[in-house]
């Protein structure tokens, strides 16, 4: 058996970016992931075109590529023609076609990095909520927190009062 180094998922987890309202990953980081060219994977998905339908994989267009290219440290994917974008499912496909030990290591550091990423969000939004929650119930507050305040200025005002006279007045 063949033992594989296991992929840190802080690695993958870098690799996924949000296109058109999804996480996906791009064709090239997936193919150096499985230790394939880019071509060779994209042939790969070709040959096994109906296991991909468009909600698993769909090719960029320009501007999404030229967008992604200012975030991606190689500049390479600024000159390609085509890129694919693989969402969580089509990668899951990805290890039905492209069939090795490191691809199966490799699908199931994705699926985890995506698991936890899913995770953060989900974290995300509840604290969003509680922190709503908190603004709401304090906001009530800053009236009453006013009042209190001003009560106290009125207490510790010297109020002119006429001064009466300490002792015997006659």
């Amino acid at each position: 058996m063949d033992l594989q180094v296991p992929i840190p998922v802080e690695n993958i987890e870098q690799k996924i970016y949000l296109i058109r309202g999804q996480k996906v990953m791009l064709d090239r980081d997936l193919a150096r992931l499985y230790g394939v060219e880019t071509r060779t994977l994209n042939q790969a998905v070709r040959r096994n075109s109906g296991r991909f339908p468009p909600d698993f994989i769909f090719i960029l267009d320009r501007e999404e590529i030229m967008r992604i290219s200012q975030i991606v440290i190689s500049s390479e994917i600024k000159f390609s023609k085509s890129v694919l974008a693989f969402t969580q499912e089509g990668i899951a496909m990805l290890s039905s076609v492209v069939r090795s030990n490191r691809a199966v290591q490799v699908n199931i550091a994705i699926m985890r990095a995506f698991v936890r990423l899913r995770g953060i969000l989900n974290a995300s939004r509840e604290l969003a909520g509680k922190l709503q929650e908190l603004e709401t119930r304090i906001a009530g507050h800053d009236e009453s927190i006013g009042l209190l305040f001003d009560a106290i200025r009125a207490l510790m005002r010297d109020e002119e009062r006429p001064k009466r006279k300490i002792g015997f007045t006659g």
